[in-house]
C-alpha cells in the first residue's frame, strides 16, 4: 500500500510545486490534494484496522497535510499560521522517523535501518519546515519551496513509489 500512496504523494508534490511556480489559482490546485488526501485517508484507515499503527500514524501526517492544503486553497485567503504550526509538528516528527527508520531501527516495529529512509524523511522534514520559515518566521523563500516540492515529489515519493510497485525496493 505504501507504494500506491507514494505514487500519488509524488504527483501531488509535483503538482503543488508547478501550480505555485505558474501561479495557478488555489481552487484548481486543490483538486489533486483532495484526491491524494482522500486516498491516503482510506489507505491509512485500512492500516488502522489491520493494527499497523506506525504506518497509519506516519501516513496520516501526509493525509492531513494534503487535506489541509486543499481546504486552505478552497477558502482562498485563509490564514497560513495553523498549517505552518501543523507542518512544524510534522517536520519534527519526520526527523525522529528518519532516525528510527534510517539509523536505529526498531525491533518492536520490525524496522531494519535503511539509510534511504533516513534521507527521505529528512528531506520531507526540510519541506515541511519551509512552512515554519515562511509563515511563522516571515522569511519568504521565493521559488525555493515550489522547486523543492517538485524535486521531492520525484526523488522522495514518485521514484520510491514506482520501485515499490515494481517490487524492486
Amino acid at each position: 500500500m505504501l507504494g500506491v500512496c507514494l505514487l500519488f504523494v509524488g504527483i501531488v508534490l509535483i503538482n503543488n510545486g508547478m501550480c505555485n511556480l505558474y501561479h495557478v489559482d488555489g481552487k484548481s490546485a486543490a483538486v489533486m490534494n483532495i484526491f491524494t488526501g482522500g486516498l491516503s485517508l482510506f489507505i491509512n484507515f485500512v492500516n488502522l484496522v489491520q493494527g499497523n499503527y506506525y504506518a497509519a500514524g506516519t501516513g496520516l501526517l501526509f493525509c492531513f497535510t494534503y487535506l489541509f492544503v486543499a481546504v486552505n486553497n478552497f477558502l482562498g485567503k485563509a490564514n497560513p499560521i495553523p498549517f505552518a504550526w501543523f507542518s512544524t509538528f510534522v517536520a519534527v516528527n519526520a526527523v525522529i522517523f528518519g532516525i528510527i527508520e534510517g539509523v536505529t531501527g526498531s525491533a518492536a516495529l520490525g524496522i531494519v535501518p535503511d539509510w534511504r529512509w533516513a534521507v527521505i524523511w529528512w528531506l520531507w522534514a526540510i519541506l515541511w519546515g519551509t512552512a515554519f520559515v515562511e509563515d511563522i518566521m516571515g522569511k519568504k523563500l521565493g521559488k525555493f519551496t515550489p522547486c523543492l516540492q517538485v524535486f521531492e515529489g520525484v526523488v522522495t515519493a514518485w521514484i520510491p513509489g514506482v520501485m515499490m510497485l515494481l517490487q524492486i525496493w
